[in-house]
């Protein structure tokens, strides 16, 4: 982990797996420029961490107190180690499965980091573990929802507990496309086409869905949940009332915790609404763990060995507290994005002003001032009165047919996906080793992300074709700056 040498180091705090050092920036009254594109280093105001490296999601807002950091060590403790099965010598971690495709938050999300696919060339050797697969079937369902498949649910678990069959395998497959720049210069890209096989529960449902979903990275996500549901609105009243293809849509989505319909804003079609409901749906469908949103095992009639599987906690409870599964999310509420890097380089604003020209900051809206999370006691009162530059307008788009997984999912429709965050993008090298980007890890880097987008983006990706090779190199360096 690298840090600014003019931070000063208080408190340090290890966990198993997690940090090698923990350290806490004490922070002056530090505030962004708000003006223009003037965002300088500061994606977060004094919620900015300064780090690089392999821990650079993981660090917490400068600005907590004592008690909030302790409550962030507990909660970076559960999410990152693994679950076991149950019964065992401990009922404060057991309970994993029966199905499942991780032990623990952060087997998908390494380091607070960003998945990725497997490696194609093993086949089925290698299995997804950060590339979930979701699946439904046609039809609306409870809130406006999905209707999960009779036999497999609403995700496929290919990893299971002893005495259970995993669901079965994932095989990806990959079709090169290639193409050229204005200027001559060929590509390639990778479209993935994805099956579902040695299925152990039998045939799925006619007409069924499937879509992927890779593992976002986490840093941030606390204010971005503080972000006022009205300014999400006001995006897509004000592109509704713009010239031009861009048309964001808002996703109204069921929050388990507000026990009301809320404005989506996590999830690759913003099909959550808030933290704790992304985090106690996910600890369900990806871990098999169980808790007070979630209390009954995600096992359909048809997984008679998933029925007759022993629970956590003896069967007496949710597998997962309430007290442990608020401390997790409080743990994700109060992750700090990191500094931009290389802010005044002058290939970096060349590439902010192309950025600009070819309209992606349409979609990719630069900056906010956070309010109050939607659940106080589950965040921290430092995520409000930011001003945060996370370039997202959090709003629905049609991004074309070759991004299109044909599955609905709330008011998203098949060709619709979130516009993503921005921010923390240039290190997600440093952190996971990779640079696989989109809702399934298929582009490798930011311009063969751009290359993939259609629909409502199809004039910005025909302006970056027309650009010369300096201009594309510029317009990465500045996404790759924030």
């Amino acid at each position: 982990m690298k840090l600014r040498p003019r931070q000063k180091f208080g408190l340090a705090i290890s966990a198993a797996g997690a940090f090698a050092a923990l350290c806490w920036p004490l922070w002056g009254n530090t505030s962004p420029q708000t003006s223009g594109n003037a965002q300088g280093e500061l994606t977060a105001g004094a919620a900015t961490a300064f780090a690089t490296g392999r821990n650079a999601f993981s660090m917490p807002l400068p600005t907590l107190d004592d008690e909030e950091r302790a409550r962030f060590a507990v909660g970076n403790s559960f999410f990152r180690r693994n679950w076991v099965e149950a019964p065992a010598s401990t009922t404060a971690r057991d309970g994993l499965g029966p199905h499942f495709i991780a032990r623990s938050c952060g087997g998908c999300h390494v380091q607070d980091g960003r998945g990725a696919p497997p490696d194609f060339r093993k086949g089925l050797s290698e299995q997804p573990v950060a590339l979930l697969m979701r699946l439904s079937v046609p039809g609306v369902g409870a809130h406006g929802g999905v209707v999960p498949d009779p036999v497999y649910g609403d995700q496929f678990n290919n990893a299971a507990i002893q005495g259970v069959q995993p669901e079965g395998q994932v095989r990806i497959r990959y079709q090169t496309l290639r193409g050229r720049f204005a200027d001559g210069t060929p590509y390639t890209l990778r479209q993935p086409h994805y099956e579902l096989v040695n299925l152990a529960y039998g045939p799925l449902a006619p007409g069924a869905m499937l879509s992927p979903r890779i593992a976002p990275h986490m840093a941030g996500v606390g204010l971005l949940e503080a972000i006022p549901e009205a300014d999400i609105v006001a995006n897509a009243a004000a592109q509704a009332a713009s010239p031009g293809p861009i048309k964001g849509q808002v996703n109204h989505v069921w929050d388990d915790f507000a026990q009301a319909m809320r404005v989506g804003r996590f999830g690759w079609k913003a099909n959550q609404a808030s933290i704790a409901s992304q985090t106690a749906g996910a600890f369900l469908g990806d871990i098999g763990i169980t808790s007070t949103q979630h209390p009954q095992e995600a096992c359909t009639p048809a997984q008679k060995d998933c029925l007759a599987a022993p629970r956590g906690a003896q069967g007496k409870a949710p597998e997962i507290d309430d007290r442990t599964l608020s401390d997790v999310v409080f743990y994700q509420a109060t992750l700090a994005p990191a500094a931009r890097r290389h802010a005044e380089s002058a290939t970096v604003a060349q590439g902010q002003a192309l950025f600009t020209q070819a309209q992606c900051s349409a979609c990719h809206r630069p900056s906010y001032t956070t309010g109050e999370p939607p659940f106080p006691r589950l965040s921290s009162p430092k995520v409000q009165g930011l001003t945060i530059w996370p370039y997202t307008d959090l709003l629905l788009h049609d991004m074309g047919p070759a991004l299109a997984d044909g599955r609905p999912d709330f008011a998203a429709n098949g060709r619709q996906w979130k516009t993503p965050p921005l921010w923390g993008v240039g290190l997600i090298h440093d952190v996971n080793g990779h640079r696989r980007l989109l809702h399934d890890g298929r582009a490798n880097g930011v311009l063969e992300a751009i290359l993939w987008h259609g629909g409502e983006a199809q004039a910005a990706k025909e302006r970056v074709l027309k650009l010369s090779a300096d201009e594309r190199r510029a317009l990465v360096a500045f996404v790759e700056s924030l």
